[in-house]
């Protein structure tokens, strides 16, 4: 087990004016089990980083000090789940990305292999060591990654948002799982309400500081309505009622026995879907990790052909286009068209700006920015910070915003709410209804059930 300590510390990232974090002063004795929460962008993830050794002295700007058991940490001494567990992923088959921290540190080759099945196990990965790692999931590769981090068995656990791409029997799994480990761990979650049987404290944080520390009956009481003004997720119901959508409209977007299969694969991720996107309408696309949502999202988005059946647009949505499939749209009509938010958003940033990533849609298509999109998004004081540099939660909301800026018919968004404090996931919530209620058609792939009943006008169950 581990002791950690923080003093004064600060860190700015490389070419950012202002601080992620600032005078943070705090103490984890051996053993402690921590739920950090603040709001987006109150540098939970940048703590973490600290901890995990993982701040390099060219990346940016260091105040204060780190001390892990004394001294300063060392990447290898933690434990690190990242908000994106892509990151973490190093080898092409699932048995050699676990064994590969394994390896570095020394284990015998002989203890290896019987703790790569051990941690695989452990968090119900379902396929063996030879699983090709580009062909999971966002939730299979989250499965893998703790995996990967928890055969180390490490003194020091870290980590951020270990649930946040799970089904709920997933989610589930992990919390139990975590709550029979013993280690100094320090948790990111916004599932507030579900970690606190693992914690016995709570440490708020916000980039001036600890704002808040202490017991969980302590920091939810009084203080709690306070800190759910500043964003903090809080245990208790949805912060917003539900808003029923007005009238279906016309079909936009249909798929009639629409399959997708993968070349190598021998079964097909999803088969035989018939589905119907309309006008004003919400769809929500539910389901175990695995079973094909983001593939679906990208058969919907035009960015992916299917192997079987068909996808068409109607003429409400394409026009003269409406016989070419969306796939075979160049790739200004699609813009226009169809909006997609990917399930990882760095993946559709292509500016250095966080300005010019929300015009450069409408610039394409010749039409107007749209006004006050970043202040909605809370993201307006970032408007010149590079979109690589933010944090999770504001990076998705970019995302959001570019899909939005080109004003399409259709916006397919693949986890919309996923890093969310409370106060964004008010706004993009609002946001979705809102377009919906425009007479836009809204797919949402998303595992976040509070966001369905707040919107979803019906249910799609992979």
């Amino acid at each position: 087990m581990t002791r950690v300590e923080l003093r004064g510390f600060g860190w700015r990232h490389a070419g950012r004016k202002a601080w992620a974090l600032r005078d943070v002063t705090l103490r984890i004795d051996d053993g402690e089990r921590v739920l950090l929460l603040g709001a987006s962008g109150a540098g939970k993830s940048t703590l973490l980083a600290a901890l995990a050794g993982l701040l390099a002295e060219d990346s940016g700007e260091q105040a204060g000090t780190v001390l892990v058991d004394g001294k300063p940490p060392r990447a290898a001494e933690a434990g690190m789940l990242f908000q994106d567990p892509q990151t973490a992923l190093v080898m092409a088959r699932a048995g050699d990305d676990v064994a590969f921290g394994l390896e570095n540190l020394g284990v015998p080759r002989a203890d290896i292999w019987p703790r790569v099945d051990g941690a695989l196990a452990a968090v119900g990965f379902p396929y063996g060591r030879d699983r090709d790692t580009n062909a999971l999931s966002g939730g299979e590769q989250q499965r893998l990654a703790l995996a990967g981090v928890l055969a180390l068995r490490p003194g020091l656990l870290l980590l951020d948002e270990p649930t946040a791409n799970l089904d709920p029997a997933g989610a589930e799994l992990i919390r139990l799982l975590l709550a029979g480990l013993d280690t100094t761990m320090i948790l990111v979650e916004h599932r507030v309400a579900e970690a606190l049987p693992l914690v016995e404290r709570v440490v708020v944080l916000s980039p001036a500081g600890v704002v808040a520390d202490g017991p969980p009956a302590d920091i939810f009481g009084k203080p709690g309505a306070a800190l759910a003004e500043q964003g903090v997720w809080v245990p208790g119901p949805s912060p917003v009622a539900a808003r029923s959508g007005g009238t279906r409209g016309g079909v936009l977007l249909s798929t009639r026995g629409a399959a997708l299969g993968y070349p190598g694969e021998d079964t097909r991720v999803f088969s035989d879907l018939d589905l119907e996107i309309a006008e004003g309408e919400a769809l929500a696309v539910l389901g175990p990790n695995g079973a094909g949502k983001t593939s679906l999202a990208l058969v919907l988005g035009g960015l992916l052909a299917p192997t079987a059946g068909s996808v068409a647009a109607t003429a409400r949505l394409a026009g003269a286009d409406a016989a070419t499939p969306p796939w075979k749209w160049r790739a200004r009509q699609l813009a226009g068209r169809i909006g997609s938010v990917f399930q990882n958003p760095e993946h559709q940033f292509v500016t250095s700006r966080v300005r010019d990533e929300v015009a450069l849609g409408p610039r394409r298509l010749d039409r107007p920015v749209p006004d006050g999109l970043l202040e909605r998004l809370r993201l307006a004081h970032l408007a010149e910070a590079n979109p690589f540099t933010l944090s999770g939660g504001e990076a998705r909301r970019l995302s959001v915003a570019t899909a939005l800026a080109a004003a399409p018919a259709v916006l397919v968004l693949d986890e919309p709410t996923f890093g969310q404090d409370r106060r964004t996931w008010i706004e993009l919530v609002d946001l979705i209804a809102d377009l919906r209620d425009e007479g836009r058609g809204i797919v949402l792939v998303t595992h976040d059930e509070a966001l369905v009943m707040a919107v979803a006008d019906r249910r799609f169950r992979l």
